[in-house]
């Protein structure tokens, strides 16, 4: 079950990463392409320093589940991995209620994953 566990906080990580990319790197081309339901186009250039934004928080959960494979103490390891799989899952919760339900099974499911993973380790 670690194995899992690893791969699953590793897949919620890199979910982040990309999130942060597309957010502060490319709001007005593949943020444009994503988000075409949630927001009209002419508000993509106005909102960039928004979106960069809220991409710099997304990097800070994928650093700390980054920094969660750097510790060598199982059980700190577990309560940094299981901190920030928490703080995911708080953010897909409240996209899913505020923005859209997509972001439950694309940002919250996965983190519950790999928080039932990291618990059953």
């Amino acid at each position: 079950m670690e194995i899992v566990a690893k791969i699953l906080i590793a897949v919620v990580a890199l979910e982040h990463l990309y999130i942060l990319w597309m957010e502060m790197f490319a709001w007005e081309t593949k943020g444009k392409e994503v988000f075409k339901a949630a927001l009209p186009a002419e508000m993509f250039k106005p909102t960039k320093g928004l979106a960069a934004n809220q991409g710099l928080y997304n990097g800070f959960l994928a650093a700390g589940l980054i920094w969660s494979f750097l510790i060598k103490d199982p059980q700190w390891q577990a309560n940094i991995a299981l901190f920030f799989l928490g703080c995911v899952v708080v953010a897909g919760i409240y996209g899913a209620i505020s923005a859209a339900r997509k972001i439950f099974f694309v940002q919250a499911l996965p983190a519950i994953l790999a928080i039932i993973a990291v618990l059953l380790k």
